[in-house]
């Protein structure tokens, strides 16, 4: 592996975002082991098969047990990783100091790149440094906009959870809400913060954060149900992923609430929600997307020497509204596990 990787010092022209996202048009779902040897090519790739040398390839998110969103992400990850020839390793703990651990031991076994998401950004700091200093390139992903650059990644995918925040505050204006609840199921992960505080920025109603244990679902559930029993003024709980607002949904009915739930992300299950009305609206982020283009971003990097976005500015895959309006478009999509 070429290790002459330097992250601050950029000399190579931006790559577009647009010649990153074409290369989706050539992948296919494949499993994690990836790499069929192409047809022969001149250029080094040929029909989305890539017959380049093989690469290992480490992505370590926060992924908490039950959390499916993560699935997609992985998903879109392994698509990249196939058509690539690339050797996916797979890792996640949703404890931030294991989470360092496990972007250490992608640093001992050498990697030829390393993506990861940064919910605790200044957890991560000291490790992402010695993957750097070793020459792995480093990109992130889903967590970590506002310091990807601070800690020297070379590339970042993902929306501005803060604008999500802002974006869904504005609908829940149009909706009519007076008072919403922001159900945060992770304490300290900065992603969900920024969403809950984006809603609060816009949002001409009044807000409250309520904190759950995101990795008992009982718990969950039982917490909001306790919060709309409490204050029946209380007009839409605001989950922050997919899972959290289909417990939100049993909530609401165990209160005897008339609450409506909107959330961010997205699943099979929650788009079906969607089209029965028991969930309003969902902020998509495009998850697929994520992982498919941070695995992707590496091999482009080894290969071609390209940075997209140019090194400096994120690639945004979100926000955008699935209601009922365009919930059947996206529902295959998700049904697939691609959405």
């Amino acid at each position: 592996m070429d290790r002459t990787f330097r992250p601050r010092s950029r000399r190579i022209t931006p790559l577009v975002a647009l010649t990153t996202a074409a290369l989706l048009l050539s992948a296919g779902c494949s499993s994690g082991s990836g790499g069929k040897k192409a047809e022969e090519s001149t250029d080094g790739g040929t029909a989305g098969k890539a017959n380049t040398p093989r690469m290992t390839v480490a992505l370590v998110t926060h992924q908490a047990p039950g959390d499916t969103f993560w699935d997609i992400v992985r998903k879109g990850a392994e698509a990249a990783a196939a058509k690539d020839n690339i050797r996916l390793v797979y890792s996640n703990s949703p404890n931030a100091g294991d989470q360092a651990n496990l972007v250490q031991n992608a640093v001992d076994q050498k990697v030829d790149g390393i993506a990861v998401t940064l919910a605790k950004p200044g957890a991560m700091k000291a490790v992402v440094g010695r993957a750097t200093s070793a020459g792995i390139p480093v990109v992130g992903l889903n967590s970590g906009l506002s310091d990807w650059k601070k800690l020297g990644l070379m590339e970042f995918f993902g929306q501005d959870e803060t604008v999500a925040g802002e974006a869904l505050g504005k609908r829940l204006n149009a909706e009519g809400a007076k008072k919403a609840v922001c159900v945060i199921q992770e304490q300290g992960n900065v992603g969900l913060t920024q969403r809950c505080d984006g809603v609060k920025k816009t949002f001409g109603g009044t807000t409250e954060n309520l904190y759950v244990n995101g990795t008992d679902m009982p718990s969950v559930k039982s917490t909001i149900t306790a919060k709309l029993k409490r204050d029946s003024a209380i007009d839409y709980v605001v989950a922050l992923g997919a899972p959290y607002a289909l417990t939100a949904v049993q909530s609401v009915s165990d209160a005897g609430s008339k609450a409506k739930i909107a959330t961010f992300d997205l699943n099979k299950d929650l788009t079906g929600a969607i089209d029965k009305g028991t969930i309003q609206f969902a902020v998509d982020q495009q998850p697929y997307l994520q992982g498919y283009l941070a695995i992707d971003s590496l091999w482009l990097y080894k290969n071609n020497g390209n940075y997209s976005g140019g090194g400096e500015q994120p690639v945004l895959t979100g926000p955008a509204f699935v209601d009922k309006g365009n919930v059947g478009t996206v529902a295959g999509f998700a049904a697939k596990g691609t959405r």
